[in-house]
């Protein structure tokens, strides 16, 4: 028999534990912006490289965030809904 449910602590703990991910994710885009404007590094290579970092890996990294934002927060509301039907243990 296949059953549906969750535990609402953990529920709200993954949430929460998701949305602190986002501080990480930002701290990788701090800290590779950082350091490639502090690199002396000319050439193509480094046109290139700056040029994927700013339309393709620091994007898809902000879109990891807006992500884990969401999941997170949907883990909430639910583990909210849940206390909400269950009432008070």
């Amino acid at each position: 028999m296949l059953t549906y449910g969750a535990n609402p602590e953990q529920l709200t703990s993954l949430g929460r534990n998701m949305k602190q991910q986002i501080e990480a994710i930002n701290g990788v885009i701090s800290a590779v912006g950082g350091a490639l404007g502090g690199t002396t590094w000319t050439g193509p290579a480094r046109d290139q490289f700056e040029s994927e970092w700013n339309t393709q890996f620091r994007t898809a990294l902000s879109r990891l965030t807006e992500a884990f934002d969401a999941a997170g927060q949907d883990c909430i509301n639910r583990s909210t809904d849940l206390q909400r039907v269950m009432g008070p243990r």
